[in-house]
């Protein structure tokens, strides 16, 4: 796969969960990124699947409370 393409599909995977990041659609959204770390691993990148498991772990975490 050439560099653009990939570049490519992983913001398409990125825009994706954040779409449903906000439309509150998280576990979706977590299941997307986890594809695309896979994807990532598959292709032997691993800063970006390492980038995708933050944002996991990031989407994963409760909100904090606005009343702080």
């Amino acid at each position: 796969m050439e560099p653009a393409e990939k570049g490519a599909h992983y913001a398409r995977i990125f825009r994706k969960a954040g779409i449903l990041l906000g439309k509150g659609r998280i576990a979706r959204a977590v299941v997307v990124l986890e594809e695309g770390r896979v994807f990532a691993e598959r292709l032997g990148d691993r800063g970006i699947a390492n980038r995708f498991k933050l944002e996991v772990e990031r989407a994963s975490k409760p909100a904090e409370s606005l009343d702080n």
